[in-house]
């Protein structure tokens, strides 16, 4: 692709896309500290907060790093860290598919539990797969929130079921959901599961959380192999020496992340759940009077609605507009399964339900709802 120059005349949009979300703007200030040295005792106090910080808010004991990456990069090494052979993906759209696809391409034997984009994963059918395929699993990969479909799996009832094969481990892609919908990781043995903080955390991009039962840090230090820049034992073992990564981080990012970790603290876990939760409502509400939910009923996401276009409005134009006139910005339907069959509203972050319902309201005033 040619060249296209970047300029400073962009007009602000605010986000309601899956990711990333508004940024509170004393946030973003922080990352205009002066810059200091990855290896000072300065970076020890900032990581040490940030990291004690966020295992505080989801009140868990297991281990937690924040690594410089995106989500994406936790597909990879829970990967390569607990899967010698096979693992059992449940696929109900896209993001599940690339789950699978990683773990592809990683050389592991891999079985989809798939299901009709909008479905969601049930208990019932993992079990079935632990216990009828003639195979031992590694890993049992799923998804929490599929924000291509806008489902919401039950991953603390397929995590009891997983806990009932311990030598099998549960990993939780949580990437969209992690900080805006609560889900109580020590009670449902979830080995695994990791967040991108550009989305219901409401940072800016850089930086992905991963926490990791002891089971899961055991398995690792057991196998010859294991990933080197998500590696579980290098990570925790020199926050245990140093409090520090082991690589150099995006400090800007993490000073940024300390101010906002601050606020989600005040807020508490199960309040930020509650607002999330109202907004949710409010745009499913939203919907069924002028459209319809695309998930399956009663299993649809805390964080991003996704909408089935049942008026047949423009979904691309109706974006063009409203981003012209209101400077708001959502999101079509993801590929091109679900292109302009569906479109995307993303609750998540900072939002309230005020500041959603005056997207919703533009949305009616251009589609003329």
């Amino acid at each position: 692709m040619d060249k296209r120059e970047y300029r400073d005349d962009y007009r602000d949009k605010r986000l309601y896309i899956p990711g990333p979300t508004e940024v509170r703007e004393d946030v973003i200030d922080e990352m205009a500290q002066p810059m200091f040295g990855h290896r000072m005792d300065r970076m020890t106090d900032l990581y040490t907060t940030i990291v004690e910080d966020t295992k505080e808010f989801f009140d868990t004991e297991h281990n937690l790093m924040v690594l410089t990456a995106s989500g994406t990069a936790f597909w990879e090494a829970s990967t390569l860290n607990l899967v010698d052979e096979n693992i059992l993906v449940a696929t109900c759209g896209s993001f599940s598919e690339r789950h699978a696809n990683v773990a592809e391409r990683l050389g592991k034997n891999v079985d989809r539990l798939e299901y009709e984009w909008g479905q969601a994963v049930k208990p019932e059918d993992i079990r079935a797969a632990l216990e009828e395929r003639e195979k031992h699993y590694d890993v049992v990969g799923v998804v929490m929130n599929e924000s291509s479909t806008g489902v919401r799996n039950p991953i603390e009832e397929i995590g009891d079921v997983v806990a009932e094969y311990p030598d099998t481990y549960f990993v939780v892609d949580a990437v969209s959901a992690l900080g805006g919908d609560y889900v109580d990781i020590d009670a449902h043995d979830i080995d695994v599961i990791f967040a991108s903080t550009q989305k219901a955390f409401a940072m800016p991009p850089g930086l992905a959380v991963c926490v990791v039962s002891d089971e899961a840090y055991e398995r690792e230090l057991s196998k010859d192999s294991a990933s080197w820049y998500g590696g579980f034992q290098r990570a925790f073992d020199y926050y245990d020496r140093k409090g520090q990564t082991h690589s150099t981080p995006a400090i800007p990012v993490m000073l940024a992340y300390r101010k906002q970790m601050k606020y989600m603290l005040e807020e508490t876990h199960e309040g930020r759940s509650e607002r999330h939760r109202e907004m949710a409502e409010y745009t499913r509400d939203w919907a069924a009077e002028h459209f319809a939910m695309f998930p399956e009923e009663g299993y649809e996401s805390q964080t991003v609605a996704c909408i089935e276009n049942t008026q047949d409005i423009d979904v691309a134009a109706t974006i063009e507009q409203v981003s012209e006139e209101y400077d708001f910005a959502f999101s079509n339907g993801y590929g091109s399964q679900l292109g302009e069959k569906t479109f995307r509203i993303g609750h998540m972050g900072e939002h309230t339900v005020e500041s959603i319902e005056e997207l919703t309201d533009a949305i009616e005033d251009v589609a003329g709802l």
